[in-house]
This record gives structure tokens, C-alpha cells and sequence, in this order.
């Protein structure tokens, strides 16, 4: 027998499952943390916006809102100010299980929860009434936001 008809040299059972048992986790690892941290940009590009807007500092939430020209510092006012259809925004949630890629375009949803209330009610049902959801829609490229059209 020479070294050319030798049987190929295999580790072990107890080896290859160990290196199955850690590449398959790595594996899982690897998509649990893609799927985490897949829309981190643009929730902390919301998140901004909303802690603007809970420190009643209405310029600095106008500035991360990056309008158009169209959506001016009135029509944000009448959106977000004190007054206004979603303010006075006091506390905010966002809901991770429905923010979401929209489909054929460069943006995500994100879904917040705002609150006039502080901190934000999650067991008192008369306060929780008055919470309303708001869709936002953050674009990849420049991080600016909207809404969706309707």
C-alpha cells in the first residue's frame, strides 16, 4: 500500500458535529442580527425627529424632517406643533414589528405611536385613547421623511 491508496483522513463524528453545531450557529447568529439591526438607520433617524419634537424644539424636527419645498414650516406645524393633528407629542413608541421595507422603492415604514401624555400610557385605558399611530416613511438615500400618499 503506498500513500496514494491510503483511506482519506476524516475527523472524527464527534469533531464535524461540533464544526456543524458551530457553523450553523454562526449562521443563525448572523441573520438574527441582520434582521435587528436591518432598519437602524432610519429608526434613529425617527427617533431624532421625535425627541425634537417631545422638546418642543420644532426647527431641529423640521431640519430631520428634510421637506420638500412643498412642506413648508406652517404645514409641519400644522402636523406635529402644539396644536396641531398629531402634537402636542409628549411620548412616543416605535413598533418594530411593523416597520417594513415599501415595496419598489427606496424607503421604509415605520410605525410610531405618539402620545400627549408623559410618560407614555401603557396600562391606563383613557389615556391610551388619545394615542395615535402615525406611518413614516424614511427614504435609503438622504434620510429624509414623509408620509405615505394615500
Amino acid at each position: 500500500m503506498t500513500i496514494f491508496d491510503a483511506p482519506p483522513l476524516r475527523p472524527p463524528w464527534k469533531y464535524r458535529r461540533l464544526a456543524f453545531a458551530i457553523g450553523a450557529g454562526v449562521v443563525i447568529a448572523a441573520v438574527a442580527i441582520f434582521f435587528l439591526l436591518r432598519f437602524h438607520t432610519e429608526r434613529s433617524t425617527v427617533r431624532q425627529l421625535m425627541n425634537a419634537l417631545v422638546a418642543e424644539d420644532f426647527q431641529s424636527a423640521y431640519k430631520v424632517w428634510k421637506p420638500n419645498p412643498a412642506y413648508t414650516m406652517q404645514d409641519f406645524m400644522q402636523d406635529w406643533g402644539p396644536n396641531g393633528y398629531y402634537g402636542p407629542v409628549k411620548s412616543y413608541r416605535i413598533d418594530n414589528h411593523l416597520t417594513e421595507k415599501v415595496k419598489g422603492g427606496g424607503s421604509v415604514s415605520i410605525t410610531v405611536d405618539v402620545s400627549p401624555y408623559q410618560p407614555f400610557p401603557e396600562d391606563d385605558p383613557v389615556k391610551a385613547n388619545k394615542t395615535k399611530q402615525v406611518r413614516l416613511w424614511v427614504q435609503f438615500n438622504n434620510e429624509s421623511l414623509s408620509f405615505p400618499p394615500d
